[in-house]
């Protein structure tokens, strides 16, 4: 019977260690490759050296990027791309806050100053 227990807690410890390890580096490592393979022309792009750019050509595994006003251009591969500035996530509760205080707004009755020539006597 105790060996039972122990097989047990020995599933139990794999799934928490798959739960909480392996399967948000996963997650993680498929959304970069959707952002990666989803690269645009005129994409703004940091890499994971630090360098900032806008993307002018896409390649099969490969971009070029333009760093400056000079029209300094680099040939990257695209596996060294960090981040896509173009188009950073939205916090989901900061659009919801913003849509309520906009909807509040647009149902607050007009005000009238006082002494206009609105008013009724």
């Amino acid at each position: 019977m105790e060996q039972f227990y122990t097989l047990g807690m020995i599933l139990v410890m794999i799934a928490i260690f798959y739960f909480l390890m392996i399967r948000p580096e996963n997650k993680r490592k498929k959304q970069a490759e959707e952002m990666r393979n989803s690269l645009k022309k005129g994409d703004q792009i940091t890499t994971i050296g630090g360098i900032v750019g806008k993307i002018v050509m896409v390649g099969d595994e490969t971009i070029v990027i333009e760093t400056s006003d000079d029209r300094v251009r680099m040939e990257l591969t695209k596996w060294a791309v960090s981040t896509n500035n173009s188009q950073q996530p939205v916090d989901k509760r900061a659009a919801k806050k913003a849509a309520k205080e906009e909807e509040a707004k647009a149902e607050e009755p007009a005000k009238i100053p006082e002494g206009s020539d609105n008013e009724v006597k």
